[in-house]
């Protein structure tokens, strides 16, 4: 990692991404000694300006910023570091600096959720359902798609909104880990829809 520090008079500006969400925390400044702080600790630290000292996020709140990835820009001059927070991100309690909720949009859960599925497959345990269903074998998972299928359909019949919702709740998942099951993913499923739609 060649960052070029001397080009912002020792200070780098360091963009803050929420690694699930994606969406932009904060901004602020390192050094090379708030860098690697961060590095060996895993809680992102800064060198603040206004007290001019290194400053970890967190370090009164509790509110810490959890490394998960650091990525420098083409010019070797500024950072995205991708993390997990631990609490609201702001001074004022709010998600974010830049006053926008911090939460996963519908299509960014299910990518969250196929995440989920994905390590359950690889890593199972004895605790996870999707595991257990794993473990049964693609008969059982292509089983229990027919089955939440069924309910949804009949579910489909009646007036009770809450029902339907939760049985094409059950169908959505069950769809998706039988996607896994077969090492298809979903994004080769939209393929052929746009390809359809053309």
């Amino acid at each position: 990692m060649d960052l070029d520090f001397e080009k912002g008079q020792g200070l780098l500006p360091v963009i803050v991404q929420d690694n699930i969400t994606q969406k932009v925390l904060m901004l602020g400044y390192m050094d090379e000694e708030a860098l690697e702080k961060t590095k060996e600790t895993g809680k992102i630290t800064f060198f603040s300006r206004s007290k001019n000292r290194l400053w970890t996020k967190g370090e009164t709140s509790g509110n810490f910023l959890m490394l998960k990835d650091l990525l420098i820009d083409c010019d070797n001059d500024a950072i995205l570091v991708k993390a997990e927070p631990i609490g609201p991100t702001c001074h004022t309690g709010a998600d974010t600096c830049f006053k926008e909720t911090n939460e996963l949009s519908t299509t960014d859960f299910i990518d969250h959720l196929r995440s989920v599925i994905k390590d359950r497959h690889e890593n199972p345990s004895d605790e996870s359902y999707t595991a257990k269903l794993f473990a049964k074998g693609i008969n059982k998972v292509a089983q229990k798609v027919g089955e939440e299928a069924v309910e949804l359909v009949i579910e489909a019949k009646d007036d009770d909104e809450h029902l339907f919702r939760e049985e094409a709740a059950d169908l959505l998942y069950h769809y998706l880990v039988l996607l896994e099951a077969k090492g298809i993913s979903l994004d080769k499923v939209v393929d052929n829809l746009k390809a359809r739609h053309k």
